[in-house]
């Protein structure tokens, strides 16, 4: 019998450059990416990701949490409408 393991930050990087159409810089080992000032951060071991704005001298302004429920680009782009209404 094999077994699957779904790990949703393997696809993250990647539905992030689908969604934003752009190429993230890659943070913190594919977990977090950086587009223009606002970085996104998968937690809570990939079930919550987190919108922060980022600020001169490593000042962090968390704007919103949104849910992850099995499906990373769907919550991609729930945060990309959260950064667009900004």
């Amino acid at each position: 019998m094999r077994k699957t393991i779904v790990d949703p930050a393997a696809e993250f990087v990647l539905a992030v450059e689908r969604v934003f159409g752009a190429r993230p810089r890659v943070l913190d080992g594919s977990r977090a990416v950086l587009l223009g000032d606002v970085k996104l951060s998968l937690e809570a071991g990939e079930r919550e990701l987190w919108l922060v704005r980022m600020h001169a001298l490593a000042l962090e302004d968390w704007i919103a949490k949104v849910d992850v429920d099995g499906d990373i680009e769907a919550a991609v782009r729930c945060a990309k409408e959260v950064i667009d209404r900004e």
